[in-house]
């Protein structure tokens, strides 16, 4: 073969293991727990969190109207 061939061989080859390699690992397995459900719960917690940094936290948001509303529960009986 000649050398370019081979280099475009070995790409295609290196590619479709990466690809078969993620969609067995990302399998769905049901109820199962597998090995990727702990880097899952990392990556949807820091999510979670960078969101409620840059938002704002929803449960100070929550908070405050509900002490409004028992505030306008006291002057109004």
């Amino acid at each position: 073969m000649n050398p370019q061939a081979d280099k475009l061989v070995r790409r295609i080859t290196m590619v479709a293991t990466v690809t078969a390699s993620y969609f067995l690992l990302t399998a769905d397995y049901g109820p199962e727990p597998n090995v990727l459900d702990p880097i899952k719960k990392s990556i949807l917690s820091a999510q979670s969190s960078l969101k409620e940094f840059i938002v704002g936290s929803s449960r100070e948001e929550h908070q405050g109207s509900s002490q409004s509303s028992n505030n306008n529960a006291k002057e109004h009986p």
